[in-house]
């Protein structure tokens, strides 16, 4: 047993001794060199890429930008009052199966809050009581604060508005033209 020993012990410190040095100094790479240019990219002198440009025109003064501004507002104005619908916000009072408490809620908004017109709107299968017609969200709240201290449950929807002085298109009665 004490053989074995031994020779674990010459096997265990053979085994830690090092023979050469695995670390390399600097002098090793003193002559690498590599040559990278075919994988390099290639870029256009841009010096001689702006000097070929056309030269830009004379800025435009103030006043014609404030008219082609105006034009874009007035266009954006009429295309969208061209729309008969809005995106924007009600305050959904009631929404409900029962048709007489919708009618029943309506009457109490108009006691409680007479400046007020609550509106009903049937979406099949339930009532809506709604009140109010608002571009952003923000202008609804004051009201909602008011209302929640008669209905608590009332909140902020979104709703698509129809524009008030919004008519539709005549329509000619020309069965000829149709077919």
């Amino acid at each position: 047993m004490r053989k074995l020993w031994v020779i674990v012990l010459i096997v265990v410190a053979g085994a830690c001794k090092s023979g050469s040095s695995l670390t390399t100094s600097p002098s090793d790479f003193e002559n690498y060199s590599e040559d990278l240019s075919g994988t390099l990219p290639q870029y256009p002198d841009y010096k001689s890429e702006m000097a070929q440009l056309p030269a830009l025109p004379a800025p435009e003064s103030p006043q014609a930008i404030d008219e082609q501004l105006k034009e874009l507002a007035r266009q954006k104005y009429e295309r969208n009052t061209s729309e008969p619908y809005f995106n924007g916000y009600r305050i959904l009072i009631y929404s409900g199966l029962d048709r007489d408490l919708a009618f029943k809620t309506q009457e109490e908004l108009t006691e409680a809050m007479p400046d007020i017109n609550p509106e009903i709107q049937y979406e099949q299968p339930r009532y809506l009581v709604k009140v109010g017609r608002y571009g952003h969200k923000i202008e609804a709240l004051k009201l909602l604060y008011d209302i929640k201290s008669v209905f608590p449950t009332a909140r902020i929807v979104r709703d698509r508005i129809q524009r008030k002085d919004f008519t539709l298109p005549s329509q000619t009665n020309n069965a000829e033209g149709e077919n």
